[in-house]
């Protein structure tokens, strides 16, 4: 077995092409998912009916009944760019023991979050899938969401993210238009719905960006986020990268790792990874490697305890180096074994290890 393969991030046999979603598979009959969990898939984009749309078995009453804060559910909002993944996150979630709702319009959210709260303990999670397929219903969303912070409904919005050249790739996988192109190029679908939720992104509490992760680290991601029965203060992915392969778009802090010296110069160490014992040892035994560490793991605790205080839960670190495979990989197994130890709860992700 190689260092590769004994990853934290499962699943790279599949190759990204493989892994990423699959528009043309989605079951459009369902408005509500069902308790049987479905393969493990990416979301994709297809038009529902009317019907599904309105929503027609749920009703909207103008009043709605006080219930007490105890009962109220738990809500998180999986919204995001159209063939990113949000089928994936939703049914994580679902696998988790969340009680998933697709498709539904923003208006009746805080229905749906009342039905819940009826529930007597029943549906004590929600997570509800807002996405462009209901898009007559979109502008509905922030007075949705006003109305929930009225109520004190606990709620997080989950962000799917993905760059453009992954997104038409997999809507050409699968020969299938983007819900907004109309007359136009794939391209122009994804930009025009870049533009429609640029606002909700900015809004997010989690940004994820599924450019070059496969289903299998999606869900990852996502357990690590959700899993956990007691919800942290804080939780942390550390991500090593390569920077010539552009920065990663989800990163909330970075720090550059090329200022040690590379050992992909030295022969005995260019196959293996920063996993190695070996290339860490050569990489902290650098001049300023552990300063930097210790420097860094200290401005971490100084900017964790400013998220806390702010009611941010989720950050993502990366850490980069020329081709993310030796420095940045070492200090990220460094750094996240150092924030572990302070009780924040951390995911560590090799992005780019690798794709040389």
């Amino acid at each position: 077995m190689t260092e590769h393969e004994k990853q934290p991030t499962a699943g790279r046999d599949r190759t990204h092409e493989e892994a990423v979603e699959n528009p043309a598979e989605q079951d459009t009959e369902r408005n509500v998912r069902p308790d049987t969990p479905q393969p493990a898939e990416h979301d994709a984009p297809q038009e529902h009916d009317a019907q599904q749309e309105d929503g027609a078995q749920v009703s909207t009453g103008s009043e709605t009944a006080a219930v007490p804060d105890a009962a109220i559910p738990e809500l998180v909002i999986i919204s995001g760019m159209s063939g990113a993944g949000r089928s994936t996150a939703a049914k994580c979630l679902e696998d988790l023991g969340w009680f998933v709702v697709d498709n539904l319009p923003p208006a009746l959210i805080p229905t749906m979050v009342e039905l819940g709260a009826r529930s007597q303990g029943n549906v004590a999670r929600i997570a509800v899938v807002v996405d462009v397929r209901g898009r007559r219903f979109f502008d509905n969303l922030r007075e949705s969401l006003a109305d929930l912070d009225t109520r004190g409904v606990t709620r997080r919005i989950v962000f799917l993210e993905s760059s453009d050249d992954a997104l038409v790739r997999r809507f050409e996988s699968v020969r299938r238009p983007h819900p907004l192109q109309g007359d136009g190029r794939i391209v122009d679908g994804i930009a025009a719905e870049r533009e429609l939720l640029r606002e909700l992104r900015g809004d997010a509490d989690l940004v994820i960006d599924t450019s070059s992760l496969n289903v299998h680290e999606l869900r990852a991601k996502m357990d690590a986020q959700f899993a956990g029965e007691e919800e942290p203060e804080l939780r942390a992915t550390v991500m090593s990268f390569g920077f010539k392969y552009g920065l990663p778009v989800d990163a909330d802090l970075v720090a550059d790792m090329r200022f040690l010296p590379n050992p992909h110069w030295v022969p005995e160490l260019r196959p293996f990874s920063g996993l190695n014992e070996e290339v860490s040892a050569y990489v902290f035994n650098q001049p300023g490697a552990k300063e930097f560490l210790d420097r860094y793991a200290e401005l971490l605790r100084l900017i964790a305890a400013g998220y806390r205080r702010e009611g941010k839960r989720y950050v993502t670190i990366a850490i980069g180096c020329t081709g993310g495979k030796h420095r940045s990989v070492a200090t990220s197994e460094k750094l996240a074994a150092r924030l572990a130890a302070e009780g924040v709860e951390t995911v560590v992700v090799h992005r780019d290890m690798g794709r040389e």
